[in-house]
């Protein structure tokens, strides 16, 4: 099993989503990460979908989805040179001693306090899955009260 990454262009039209996410979860498989957002055109959407799955039914999957009439393209970044960033928000418990220790792990990661409360700091971080993890990882021992993430949106290099 590996992980793809796929990105669709489709019409921004009702349904398409559901129809999409129909035809992975029909095949058994469980979508990890979706993010669909507009493009430049607002009757475009791209979506970006990260499926943990078999290379060959994988394949399989993004033909049957060129098939759909509101799908315009669809590419499996796996199999090329991409690009990816995630988006995450962080509630840290934060007390007067582990203030600055946040701070300092912020700075070093080039994160963002976005909001300062008495008893937590909500942290803003975007960056690839592993810098996410790491700053989670490192994180934790702080005390996460709530985390929120955007998961990855990806473009092809070529």
């Amino acid at each position: 099993m590996k992980k793809h990454i796929i990105t669709a262009l489709v019409e921004n039209r009702p349904g398409v989503l559901a129809r999409i996410v129909g035809l992975i979860s029909g095949r058994g498989y469980n979508i990890d990460t979706l993010n669909v957002g507009p493009m430049l055109d607002p009757s475009v959407s791209r979506m970006t979908i990260t499926v943990l799955g078999d290379d060959a039914i994988l394949e399989q999957v993004t033909k049957q989805f060129n098939k759909l009439v509101d799908v315009i393209k669809v590419t499996d970044l796996t199999k090329e040179k991409f690009i990816d960033r995630e988006l995450v928000m962080l509630k840290v418990s934060a007390t007067s001693k582990s203030r600055s220790e946040i701070v300092e792990l912020v700075n070093l990661f080039r994160a963002k306090i976005i909001a300062v409360q008495p008893k937590s700091l909500i942290v803003q971080i975007a960056g690839t899955q592993e810098k996410i993890e790491n700053f989670v990882k490192l994180l934790r021992p702080a005390g996460i009260v709530e985390m929120s993430r955007s998961g990855p949106i990806a473009m092809a290099k070529t």
